[in-house]
């Protein structure tokens, strides 16, 4: 077994986290981004233009990305679910842009009104205007393991999207487990037939914890040679479309798995701990971080 020397962290807590919190200011948004921008990640999860209608928490994005402070060395990436969200990027500045499907019938029909084949005809006109302003896209794949409407997912079908994503002209596809259902063996089958199709710097994964799963399964991934990891600064955010799908894998408990296995990140565990108390602080809620919690208690003498 051989793990990866360096992990890349792809920090979605400003995103992906927050736009399945209760809402906040856009001035905290900017905070939290400038906070994150701060600690040695390179790449922040900045926005989503997506409709308000649909996610309120994100009708601010275009703000909050001109008035962040930007980091020379940060990739600050936005989700475009469409040409008018990929406009909306660029004119936010957005240095990468992020599309989504699912690698399930009833996840794509619920979750974006179509299903996988239109998902990705949709996402056509997106790549061309991508191409020609440079601006690399990264594909998002939902319910790599189970489906909260069709159960299990064949790892042959998660191959299947995922390499048309990659033929599409995505960089990267970010697998990922929707409902936290996963568990080491079930991830290594579905991850060896796409690696099968992919090459495995092209995968990056994406996993819940709903299921207390989440470090495992990052495990089991990290020693298949993935060395890209999605997670949200004090485990912010699930799914809104995934009932009872709560809780991305927190960066600062995947940062300690990595440290712990002398797996290089660039990230300052301490200086991330700290972003992560002030928006749970601003949200009234305990970060859902193990090690976030540790750290607090001891560092702060009141909770001793």
């Amino acid at each position: 077994m051989k793990l990866p020397q360096t992990v890349t962290i792809v920090e979605v807590g400003a995103r992906d986290g927050l736009q399945n919190e209760e809402p906040v200011s856009t001035n905290t948004k900017i905070r939290l981004i400038n906070l994150l921008s701060d600690t040695g990640l390179t790449h922040i999860e900045a926005g989503s233009f997506v409709s308000p209608k649909w996610v309120p928490q994100m009708a601010d994005s275009l703000e909050v990305m001109n008035a962040m402070t930007r980091r020379s060395n940060v990739i600050y990436s936005a989700l475009t679910p469409n040409l008018q969200g990929l406009e909306q990027a660029l004119k936010a500045g957005a240095n990468q842009v992020a599309i989504f499907t699912s690698c399930s019938e009833g996840f794509c029909q619920h979750n974006i009104n179509c299903s996988i084949a239109e998902s990705l005809q949709r996402f056509e006109p997106i790549m061309e205007v991508a191409a020609k302003h440079n601006i690399p896209v990264r594909g998002y794949l939902s319910c790599v393991v189970d489906c909260p409407y069709d159960g299990p997912t064949h790892p042959t079908q998660v191959a299947k999207v995922a390499k048309s994503l990659i033929d599409l002209g995505c960089y990267q596809v970010s697998l990922g487990d929707t409902i936290g259902s996963g568990t080491p063996t079930r991830i290594a089958r579905m991850l060896e037939a796409v690696q099968a199709a992919i090459p495995t710097h092209q995968l990056a994964v994406h996993f819940h914890d709903t299921w207390g799963q989440a470090l495992a399964n990052i495990y089991q991934a990290l020693t298949m040679g993935i060395d890209t990891i999605d997670s949200s600064v004090a485990g912010l955010g699930g799914c809104p479309y995934a009932h009872g799908a709560s809780g991305n894998v927190a960066t600062e408990d995947v940062l300690y798995l990595c440290q712990g296995l002398g797996i290089e990140t660039g990230v300052d565990l301490e200086l991330l701990t700290k972003a992560g108390w002030m928006i749970s602080d601003e949200l009234n809620r305990q970060p859902t971080s193990k090690v976030s919690q540790a750290l607090r208690h001891r560092t702060d003498p009141y909770t001793s």
